[in-house]
């Protein structure tokens, strides 16, 4: 299978294609589930288009904990179904849908109490290693296993000695969210769908009882455009019910958002060769493992202001930063973080008043002929929710389709970069010598791209400048700002700076410090005159001072008004 670009080209000729020709399935939404759904419809020899009115991953797929887990607080509240189905896509995207982009990591479970916790949590993972083992996909993850209080303060120095008794250590995986939603994407372009980003839903259209399509506005050159569907799928997230309305619909469930924020420190804060995993009083906390950093999180509240940004306010740090010091010998402090991160979970609403308590299971609903809604869930088993969306779109086409449409095979297509990448992992030495690139940096750019590698080092061989990396950002080199927006889709400088690099939350400056060398690189290939440049690098100094002066309010309204005062770069709303 050959790689297609999701390039600016490609993007335009995309929107043309889905207007002149009818779709069997349009899905509206480009995160994780919606995403997925295209991989799905497409692999199944389906005419299919997906359009998202920002980026790639803007919303809650490039804002998560950024693990794959099955979850032991659903295990506690006796979910099983949910957490041995989690557990079984963690599997998967292990060993065979995602190697390059999906890796194990360790977490040290601190004890407080002598006896009963040490037996209950141990008999808890004991269960999960039991039902990772059984799911058929647990090759990949080593079991628990129990350590003393010494044991455990050798693994992660940085624990107060007054902060346990003991330890277990488990393990589940992780992911970069941003680049694994896009390579989904990107996938599904490879096998045929049709993607558009920077492309808005202003309406649906119904003949009828039934919805035929909708109608799109290309935010970018401002065209609009009517795409015909037999299916339309709303896999919007927290924007469900919003999407819903356009067809007149409030539909049969609704999703309530509940934010959780991260906060991401250095390496050297906290010294430890594990993450780390606390209970708190509303929530758990994760102190998580990420390259030179920790990514630290998360909380749960509710949230009812702007979905697009929701933001950080100085208690939510505040409450993390006193959450985690209650173990660390060395307290942390506002000074340490780096970068600050918020998400919204879409909930199904009306199980709980207390978000925390709400199920992360989906719902599919064909609640109006012709569009079909996904809701709930959670990132580790977007396949699955991709799946049973197609499931119910298929079902509508029935009689109107002129062939029989094979069922789901997604659990057996491998994401681009993913053939091939262990090979390459093995040859890594020979890469470095070949390349001129010291062979950390191979394992990263491995890490990153898999075996689609060679497409980045091409780029140096043909420029060499291109292999140096960013002057006020070092982990990434100059050929991925490139690489990101001929083949990744990258429109935007935030776009780079966000969630094609991690820029934005992984330096002390938050990106303002590489914007102008990133928009230079950038410019040429979009064809950007000076002045959209100089609007470009405006606007993304304008959203980090206004994320800096949220973080600094005192609660989630004065947050929320404080980050909404720089506009996106392509109004959406």
């Amino acid at each position: 299978m050959q790689s297609l670009p999701l390039s600016p080209r490609n993007r335009d000729a995309a929107l043309t294609d889905m207007a002149d020709e009818p779709l069997d399935i349009l899905i509206i939404g480009g995160g994780v589930v919606g995403a997925g759904a295209a991989l799905d419809a497409a692999t199944r020899g389906l005419r299919t288009g997906l359009v998202e009115a920002r980026d790639l991953a803007s919303g809650t797929s490039s804002r998560s904990s950024k693990l794959i887990h099955g979850g032991l607080r659903y295990l506690e509240m006796l979910d099983f179904g949910l957490v041995a189905e989690a557990l079984s896509e963690r599997g998967l995207m292990l060993e065979k849908l995602a190697p390059h982009l999906v890796r194990p990591v360790k977490f040290l479970y601190p004890l407080k109490h002598r006896g009963w916790e040490r037996l209950y949590l141990g008999a808890g993972l004991a269960l999960y290693d039991a039902m990772s083992k059984a799911s058929g996909h647990g090759a990949g993850v080593p079991l628990h296993r129990h350590l003393t209080r010494r044991g455990a303060l050798r693994a992660a120095p940085s624990l107060s000695k007054d902060a346990l008794v003991g330890a277990l250590q488990y393990y589940d995986a992780q992911v970069d969210d941003a680049r694994h939603t896009m390579t989904i994407a990107r996938t599904a372009a490879a096998y045929g769908a049709r993607v558009a980003t920077r492309t808005r839903v202003v309406d649906l259209i119904r003949e009828g009882e039934r919805v035929t399509g909708a109608r799109v506005v290309d935010l970018e050159s401002g065209r609009e455009y009517t795409l015909r569907a037999r299916q339309v799928i709303n896999a919007t997230g927290v924007w469900t019910d919003d999407t819903q309305t356009l067809a007149n619909e409030r539909g049969q469930f609704h999703v309530r958002s509940s934010k959780g924020i991260h906060l991401v420190v250095p390496r050297d804060r906290i010294r430890s060769s594990t993450g780390i995993i606390l209970r708190t009083e509303t929530s758990v906390l994760f102190v998580i493992p990420w390259g030179r950093h920790w990514i630290i999180g998360t909380t749960d509240t509710d949230w009812s202001l702007d979905k697009a940004h929701p933001a950080a306010s100085q208690k939510d740090i505040r409450y993390l930063l006193d959450q985690v010091n209650t173990v660390l010998r060395t307290p942390l402090t506002e000074a340490d973080v780096e970068g600050v991160f918020a998400g919204l979970r879409p909930l199904l609403a009306g199980e709980s008043a207390d978000t925390s308590a709400l199920s992360r299971e989906h719902a599919v609903a064909h609640s109006v002929p012709g569009l079909v809604v996904i809701a709930g869930g959670k990132y580790t088993t977007y396949r699955v929710m991709a799946k049973d969306a197609v499931d119910e779109a298929v079902h509508g086409l029935g009689e109107t389709f002129d062939r029989r449409i094979p069922g789901c095979i997604t659990d057996d297509v491998p994401l681009l970069g993913a053939e091939g990448y262990r090979a390459m992992w093995n040859a890594r030495t020979q890469l470095a010598a070949e390349s001129g690139l010291n062979e950390s940096r191979i394992a990263a750019l491995l890490n990153r791209y898999g075996s689609m590698i060679g497409e980045i080092l091409a780029l140096i061989r043909e420029d060499p400048s291109l292999g140096a990396p960013l002057a006020a950002a070092d982990d990434y080199l100059r050929a991925e700002v490139v690489y990101g927006t001929t083949h990744e889709g990258a429109l935007h400088l935030d776009d780079i700076l966000c969630r094609r690099t991690r820029i934005s939350i992984e330096t002390f400056d938050r990106g303002t410090e590489s914007c102008s060398e990133v928009a230079d690189l950038m410019a040429p290939l979009l064809g950007w005159s000076d002045e959209q440049k100089e609007r470009e690098i405006a606007h993304y100094l304008a959203r980090v001072a206004a994320e800096r002066e949220s973080q600094a309010m005192p609660d989630d309204e004065t947050a929320d008004g404080a980050r909404l005062g720089a506009a996106d770069i392509v109004p959406v709303s």
